[in-house]
């Protein structure tokens, strides 16, 4: 069993920076993918950012890229999404999700596991 646990979250003027952080335990995950996905009040859940089971291959939304920077440190299980710029539509509750393949993808359907989100706030 997989269990992933954000953290980080919190309220932050536009313009500001925030660091998220996703911790895995339950078994080793150093190879599978792992992305990070939104949903803002009212919407459907999007596709955020992923990276690969080597942290080699990254992949954004169009809406975040040169802003977030996805990242990982396979020593501490965990998963990091650098977020700066921010602005107000990047309001949503944030979930970090893992996935049992290599390859990172949008479609948040291939993601097994997530964790139970974390709250971002940007104010304007």
């Amino acid at each position: 069993q997989v269990q992933l646990v954000e953290s980080g979250g919190g309220l932050v003027q536009a313009g500001g920076s925030l660091r998220l952080s996703c911790a895995a335990s339950g078994r080793t995950y150093d190879t599978w993918a792992m992305g990070w996905f939104r949903q803002a009040p009212g919407k459907d859940r999007e596709f955020v950012a992923a990276t690969s089971g080597s942290g080699t291959i990254t992949y954004y939304t169009e809406s975040v890229k040169g802003r977030f920077t996805i990242s990982r440190d396979s020593a501490k299980n965990s998963v990091h999404l650098q977020m700066n710029s921010l602005k107000s539509e990047d309001t949503a509750v944030y979930y970090c999700a893992a996935r049992n393949a290599r390859l990172p993808i949008a479609r948040s359907d291939d993601y097994a596991y997530w964790g139970q989100g974390t709250q971002v706030t940007v104010s304007s």
